[in-house]
């Protein structure tokens, strides 16, 4: 073994160039992993140290005990607490302090008048604590609100809307409200909660706006007195609340409001950054295993003459796997160190471009530096050992033949096995979105066809290369003949090499497919759903944005050129004992301006005790119209209502229908997510859009578009989400990338006496450039165009099993233009990774590359 290590070590000296791209592959892989794993840890414990400050001071929280939870909501909507509840709690043991907490949307409209936030992190307003243990915010200029129309808001808000101390803005809480900035306050010692934003009012304003009717908190905030522990101060609370109300640990608080975040966007986070690092390091495993295949082939001679000298055929495969790890260590140690630098980047990337993070120093864990070494130095030695076994199995007789350049890969089982693989993944694909729709049995068929595609790969990379190289010889004659011939000497190197690029552009046209086809499904809803001229929308994704007034839509009913203006807003309810959103409207302009199909029942009768439901939510529940479902809010009260409607389609008119007037007993803050508006006959677009517009304005002035532009709008996040997706497949892409030059060079190594002779014979250096460029180009070639065939079959699948998983139909789209544009750079790629290996092919030496063996 020690011979084995020494051979080994010797060899890596003298051909350091040889993994070159190797290193780099797994450097990249190991570091985007490692990055990843930190920024992980980073955020849990920014976010954790971040609550952990805010609610230091607060020993205890009364709140409401029950919660409603509508299907795809982590978090359930409480029922307030009375604020005459304080008194009690002020005269129970232990107490020293106690506040009532009002907290609701408030959106801040800035210098610009535009408004502030709400991409996605909440907008919120609250009533300011005077107790400045028990605020989560602190007072770091000006001073606490004292009269109505007075606020403080968070300098990181602030900032952002180039507002300060002494200016009047816009609080939309839906309604607009005129405000005066006192003071601007921090969070947990920075300017705010991540991208949240926050509003201090006066309590009594907090209680107009913000609740609806005086008297009601989210919770009530209690602090203890000396020698009281948090524990013993609930405790001593518990015999005081009344039934329905609990109180909790402030220690308890914080640890919620850290696994809410956790829990939802942050698991989401890293493992939307987990899954681009497995892509990575997938692409990273094809170029490796290419480059010691290529290397073990080029030592032949070498391996056949230590066998012939005594060396056992497990010596020989050691030699190999002790390069790996050689390689795969000092590659995976370096990505590390890479890895570090990424989640700095990352934690200075993000913040700047709108995503919710707060600051905090580096958190580097065992678990984030261990798990990427082990898993670089896995990839690395696994993708290593088929040509470590096959070095080891070189006969000695080897050493009197001329290398050969290996030919294999178009054999007849091979052949067999992939289309027995392909017609295995077609049958389970098919039956997993059609037959019966599965998302498992749809991923199955996934997974299947990519095996398929890479064992065919050779197979059909003589017919690929001979059909897309042959222009060549027309294009560029005996230099393009020749660019041909050499892509196709040896099927299994040109498909490995390949095949790291396909699956990046697979991957990267699988997010095309699937953004476009919800596009599509965007701009199919809106048009089939949606009858209106115009839309009146906040431009807010997630929790973001305070909603529109109530009495907006009212107000643009009233113009002369408006025929309809119906405003949706929502409630939450158990129905039969299940959460579930309900939509609030007027539900005879909803009937007038929204499509919803087959309509049985009537809309016009729901009045105060009404229910209308889609076809699909009666098949669940078991009702029809006549029957009673026993509804349950979060005030605590139930009623029966009747089911007087049942429609079809459901995409923006939502599952249940109610009107304003059975909502009104029940709802906390009101507002509208949106108004459609349909104009009066013989109104032009024009005309009735300006109209629209002078009445919203007064209202906060949120956007009023044409139908076309609010179908646009709905689908912004997914532009947003796929140039996400680009940036970080751009990793892949350059591995792959790496792994088409690094093999390049080898050929050229393995090539150098041919090399010699075609210059001898009178080929140029620019010939021979361009036969070296010509190669690579028909290697990235083929390496797109099956990832293009590959990502849009997954892209057509993933957006099939989401049509058979979901109660919305999804349009399947092929955007012609994007996928073009990945064809154009998957291509341009391959030209850019040929460079250098056409430069050094150039300036070899005819003389001594002849006179190589």
């Amino acid at each position: 073994m020690n011979a084995s290590v020494r051979i080994s070590v010797s060899s890596l000296r003298a051909h350091k160039r040889r993994f070159a791209g190797t290193f780099l592959a797994v450097l990249l892989g190991v570091a985007f992993l490692a990055g990843t794993l930190v920024m992980g840890d980073t955020l849990r414990a920014s976010f954790d140290t971040m609550f952990g400050n805010a609610t230091s001071g607060t020993d205890a929280v009364v709140r409401s005990a029950g919660t409603i939870t509508t299907p795809g909501e982590s978090q359930g909507v409480r029922q307030p607490v009375d604020t005459d509840l304080v008194t009690a709690v002020e005269k129970a043991p232990g107490v020293a302090a106690a506040e009532p907490d009002i907290q609701g949307a408030g959106q801040l409209v800035g210098a610009d008048g535009k408004p502030i936030g709400g991409q996605g992190p909440p907008t919120l307003a609250g009533n300011w604590i005077d107790d400045p243990r028990l605020n989560s915010y602190q007072l770091a200029e000006g001073r606490a609100p004292s009269k109505s129309g007075e606020v403080v808001v968070n300098r990181g808000a602030a900032e952002k809307g180039d507002l300060r101390i002494g200016d009047t803005t816009t609080l939309r809480t839906p309604d607009p409200v005129k405000v005066t900035i006192v003071g601007l306050a921090t969070f947990g010692g920075e300017d705010g909660m991540a991208q949240v934003t926050y509003t201090g009012m006066t309590r009594s304003d907090a209680e107009k706006y913000l609740t609806a009717k005086p008297g009601e908190a989210a919770s009530i905030l209690v602090r203890a007195g000396p020698g009281t522990g948090q524990q013993e101060l609930v405790d001593a609370l518990t015999p005081v609340l009344p039934k329905g109300v609990e109180a909790i640990t402030g220690q308890e608080l914080a640890a919620e409001n850290t696994d809410m975040i956790s829990g939802q966007f942050l698991s989401l986070f890293t493992t939307f950054l987990l899954v681009f690092s497995g892509v990575a390091l997938l692409v990273a495993t094809f170029s490796i295993h290419n480059t010691f295949a290529i290397v073990v082939a080029q030592r032949t001679r070498e391996n056949a003459l230590l066998r012939a000298l005594g060396a056992s055929r497990r010596q020989v495969t050691a030699s190999t796997l002790v390069e790996a790890s050689v390689v795969a260590v000092a590659a995976s140690a370096a990505g590390l160190a890479g890895g570090i630098g990424i989640a700095a980047g990352l934690q200075a990337l993000f913040p700047a471009i709108g995503f919710p993070f707060p600051e905090g120093d580096l958190v580097i864990s065992g678990l984030s530096m261990i798990l990427p070494l082990a898993v670089g130095i896995v990839v690395c030695l696994g993708s290593a050992l088929l040509p470590a076994v096959r070095a080891g199995r070189t006969a000695p007789l080897a050493a009197l033949r001329e290398t050969a350049v290996d030919q294999s890969g178009a054999s007849r089982t091979r052949a067999v096995v992939g289309t027995g693989l392909a017609a295995l993944a077609i049958a389970v694909t098919l039956t997993g979105v059609i037959v019966s729709p599965s998302l498992w049995l749809a991923g199955s068929g996934a997974i299947l066809a990519l095996a398929a595609f890479v064992v065919l790969g050779p197979v059909a990379s003589t017919t690929a290369v001979r059909v897309l190289g042959s222009p060549l010889d027309k294009l560029r004659g005996v230099t393009g003949g020749l660019a041909r011939r050499n892509a196709l000497r040896s099927p299994k190197r040109t498909a490995a090499t390949a095949s790291a690029l396909m699956i990046g552009v697979a991957v990267v046209s699988l997010f095309t497919v699937f953004g476009a086809s919800l596009k599509a499904t965007m701009d199919q809803t809106v048009s089939r759903s949606f009858a209106g001229d115009v839309a009146v929308s906040t431009p807010s994704f997630g929790a973001g944005g305070s909603g529109l007034s109530p009495r907006l839509a009212p107000a643009i009913a009233e113009r002369p050129e408006v025929d309809t203006a119906v405003g949706l807003g929502r409630g939450v309810a158990e129905v039969d004992g299940k959460g579930r959103a309900l939509t609030v409207t007027d539900p005879v302009a909803l009937e007038r301006t929204f499509d919803l199909g087959d309509v049985q029942g009537s809309m016009r009768d729901l009045g105060d005790d009404g229910i209308a439901i889609t076809e699909n939510e009666a098949d669940k529940q078991g009702l029809k119209t006549g029957d009673t479902a026993q509804l349950a809010f979060t005030d605590g009260k139930k009623q029966a209502f009747t089911v007087r409607a049942v429609y079809g389609q459901s995409e923006l008119a939502g599952d249940y229908v109610i009107t304003r007037d059975a909502w009104a007993p029940h709802r906390t803050q009101d507002s509208d997510t949106l108004v459609a508006v349909t104009f009066k006959d013989g109104v032009s677009a024009a005309d009735g859009k300006a109209a629209v517009d002078k009445v919203a304005t007064a209202y906060g002035d949120p956007e009023v578009q044409t139908r076309d532009e609010y179908a646009q709008s709905s689908a912004g996040g997914i532009d947003m989400m796929l140039t996400l997706v680009y940036a970080l497949l751009a990793l892949a892409v350059l591995i792959a990338l790496l792994g088409i030059a690094n093999t390049l060079t080898l050929a050229v190594h393995e090539r150098t006496r041919e090399l010699g002779l075609l210059r001898a014979v009178g080929q140029t250096r620019a010939q021979l450039r361009a036969m070296v460029r010509w190669e690579s180009v028909l290697v990235a070639a083929f390496g797109t165009v099956g990832g293009l065939a590959l990502g849009g079959f997954l892209g057509w699948v993933l957006v099939k099993a989401s049509d058979g998983a979901s109660d919305s139909a999804f349009a399947f789209a092929v955007p012609p233009f994007q996928l073009t544009v990945v064809a154009l750079v998957g291509v341009a790629a391959g030209a850019l990774a040929g460079l250098r290996p056409a430069r050094r092919a150039a300036r070899l030496d005819v003389l001594r590359a002849i006179a190589t063996e």
